[in-house]
This record gives structure tokens, sequence and C-alpha cells, in this order.
């Protein structure tokens, strides 16, 4: 039996500067101090089996980020809860536990796409955002400066086809954008895409401190979702 579980969880405040891999062993600490024996890998190295859907990037908050982890033995998910949220930092906001059936993919694996939203400091009133940013996405192509891992240079990158719907809002002395994005092992946008290039497109040259990204929902295939 493969005691399968995750846990759906906010990330606010200053904690949103934590690395994900930092986060990780925000958990794995607590998991200790719980006595929710975490299950490990076999092998010479052996690791938790633990991880979450999508890595967050650095800097951004999150109303639903999922964490994936199985134990030794079987527990109440109000008891993981509970014992958990005790042991979380400040930012970080516990919001339920589910158990994964043994027949389902890695989160990770399952991840399809992820709604974004963007907070740009702008002068620019609502029915221009609206009518630039319309044709932003009725571009035949959307090319963002996009660094390369292994070489680590910038090349340009159609986003076109990575993002799947959009809208944008007024809201105070920030445009408010709201995006579906594709997020996933087969096909990954970052929200930097597509800030960098509307940006440049609409003429903003707000600063980056200026700009503010939330991840709002991640979606999976299959039919899953949390």
């Amino acid at each position: 039996m493969t005691n399968r579980y995750v846990i759906k969880f906010t990330k606010n405040g200053y904690v949103k500067y934590t690395s994900h891999l930092d986060l990780l062993r925000v958990f794995k600490r607590a998991f200790k101090k719980t006595g929710l024996g975490l299950r490990y890998s076999q092998g010479f190295n052996p690791h938790p089996k633990m991880g979450f859907a999508q890595p967050l990037s650095l800097g951004y908050s999150s109303k639903s980020e999922l964490i994936e982890f199985e134990l030794n033995s079987p527990a109440d998910e109000k008891v993981i809860l509970n014992k958990m949220q005790e042991l979380m930092p400040e930012g970080i906001h516990l919001l339920d536990c589910f158990t994964l059936a043994a027949d389902i993919k890695s989160l990770a694996a399952c991840a399809d796409a992820a709604l974004y939203k963007i907070w740009i400091l702008t002068d620019l009133d609502e029915a221009e955002l609206k009518s630039l940013f319309s044709k932003y996405l009725e571009q035949n192509e959307i090319h963002a400066m996009k660094r390369q891992k292994k070489t680590k240079q910038l090349q340009p990158v159609n986003i076109k086809h990575m993002i799947r719907e959009g809208e944008i809002l007024k809201l105070g002395e920030f445009a408010m954008i709201r995006i579906l994005l594709d997020c996933g092992s087969q096909s990954n946008c970052s929200p930097e895409l597509v800030i960098s290039s509307f940006c440049e497109f609409a003429g903003i040259d707000t600063p980056r401190y200026d700009i503010e990204v939330e991840r709002e929902e991640l979606f999976f295939t299959n039919n899953l979702q949390f």
C-alpha cells in the first residue's frame, strides 16, 4: 500500500522569497518533528518521497500550491493538516490534505496549465490597456527573450501557443493581467516571458520591482484537480 497524500497551501508575505528547495527542507523538518514518518527512496542516497507539483518562482505568491508525499504508515488527513500547520512559518497556510490514489502519476508529470495574476504599475487607463492587450494576444507570434539552460544565452522564443487565454483590468494604479499558461514537462511558459513581451509591446517601462505575480491555480491532465 502506498500512503500517498497531497497538501494544498498558500504562500504569501516574505516567505515568497524562500526558494522551493529551502521550502522542501521546511516541510521535511516539519514532518520529522510531527512524527509523521516520511517514506524514503531505496539505494545509496535515499531521499524523502516528497515534491511540489510545480516549483514556484522566487518572489511569486500563491493561492494554491501543492506538495505530494508518501508516509510509512496511513494517517488521517485532518491529523496531518493540523500537526503540520503548527510548524509552518509565517506566510504558509495549509488549506487541505487529500489522499492520492496509487495509480496516479506524480503531480509534476500530470501538470498541464497554471493560472496567474500579474499586477503592473502603470498610468495607462483601462480602455488603452484592453486595446493593447487584445492586440498583443492577436499577434500571429509573440516573441520573448528566454535564457537557455545550457548556453545561458538569451534567445527569442515564440510563446503564442503557450498562452491559452487572458484578460486585463485596471485596478487602482495597477494593470491586472489574469492569464492561463502552459505549465508542465511538455510545455511550460513563465509569466516572466509574458511580462517582458507585453510591456515591450505596450511601451510600458515599469521596473520589475513594481510588478507582482501570484499563481492562482494549477490544472492537471485526466481531470485531476484539487
